[in-house]
């Protein structure tokens, strides 16, 4: 039997790492004042986190008194608002006596008119009556009869 022949490819040779200079202690200052500068930024960067947030919590707490006061104000203005209304019903009250009162008195007033009107009335009729009686006694006619002639 004839065996197959399995071509065998090797992989490139891996590059070899780049061989710095070695330089020492200029390698390790680079990689010192990276991590310096690094840690500066972190550093930062927290210093702004938290004046942000220092911010944003006076901010609220500010927002916070604005709202309690304008409750405040309000219950204030309502409650007075109450007081005023509970006022002007009370003297509402007042003047609808007052006019009840004056409308009886007017029909108290009206109610003697009308009693003095209808006793002047009955004095009329009876003077009438008397008159009449005189006239038909002494046989006279009165003057002032049938006064458009």
């Amino acid at each position: 039997m004839a065996e197959a022949i399995v071509p065998v490819v090797t992989p490139p040779p891996a590059p070899a790492p780049e061989k710095k200079p070695s330089g020492g202690s200029i390698d390790r200052d680079v990689v010192m004042a990276k991590v310096e500068e690094d840690k500066k930024l972190a550093l930062v960067k927290a210093w702004e986190e938290s004046e942000k947030s220092k911010a944003e919590n006076k901010a609220c707490k500010k927002l916070s008194d604005v709202e309690a006061w304008e409750k405040s104000k309000k219950a204030t203005l309502e409650a007075e608002l109450r007081h005023m209304e509970e006022k002007l019903e009370k003297k509402k009250a007042e003047y609808a006596e007052k006019m009840k009162n004056k409308v009886a008195e007017v029909h108290k007033l009206a109610e003697e008119k009308r009693a003095m009107i209808e006793a002047h009335k009955g004095e009329e009729l009876l003077k009438a009556e008397e008159c009449a009686a005189k006239f038909r006694v002494t046989g006279h006619v009165p003057k002032k009869f049938l006064g458009c002639f």
